[in-house]
């Protein structure tokens, strides 16, 4: 089975599934049959292996082979139509589509742009634009690199490299510390202001306000 590659259960194709039935059932039997030689069920399942490992190089060099092997993907809905023939020539209904469309969060088949099934039988969904999630991609003009906090105040005292790096003064952060109801720098542990311009603050425990 590990000469045979590495797939996970949902991707083995047709012929795949095939030979490990196969050689599962030819175990069995090889294991039942203690009154036959061990080596004919060996022989067997070596064929197999060596059929499925013929098989797999010749797709991995050939794409008409891997047509022929694993079938080719099929378009069931696009630009919100659901196209019948498709649908008929997978055997696929309705209600398959419409459970696949659900358990992708989609709930109308007028928001899917392409629907494809894959010959791993899974279902390839792709929304139409405007039903699209927004991803970080389309603000990420709007974003700003993110910096680690500015510390302003360090146990009571005011660190001055940060206010010139934010370009204010005590003046300013006099202000903003009076707004959330501290009296002088001493009253407070640490203060910080983000790179979004949020100002964080937070005062000593043996002081009331």
């Amino acid at each position: 089975m590990r000469l045979m590659g590495k797939r996970e259960i949902g991707k083995l194709t047709i012929i795949d599934l095939i030979v490990s039935f196969m050689i599962a059932d030819i175990s069995a039997m090889a294991i039942e049959r203690s009154h036959e030689p061990l080596i004919n069920g060996m022989i067997a399942i070596v064929t197999l292996a060596a059929l499925q490992i013929v098989l797999s190089y010749l797709s991995l060099k050939s794409r008409k082979v891997r047509q022929l092997v694993d079938g080719k993907p099929l378009v069931l809905v696009k630009n919100g139509k659901i196209l019948d023939a498709e649908m008929a020539k997978a055997r696929y209904n309705i209600d398959d589509l419409l459970l696949q469309l659900r358990e992708k969060n989609i709930a109308d088949v007028s928001d899917v742009e392409f629907a494809i099934l894959e010959t791993t039988g899974r279902l390839s969904v792709f929304p139409r634009e405007e039903k699209r999630p927004v991803m970080k991609e389309d603000v990420l003009p709007l974003l700003r690199p993110f910096q680690m906090p500015i510390t302003l105040i360090l146990d009571g005292k005011v660190q001055e490299q940060g206010l010139r790096q934010i370009g204010k003064t005590r003046f300013w952060l006099k202000n903003e510390i009076q707004k959330q109801g501290y009296r002088d720098f001493k009253e407070i542990y640490y203060a910080s202001i983000n790179y979004e311009g949020k100002l964080f603050i937070d005062g000593k425990d043996n002081q009331t306000r």
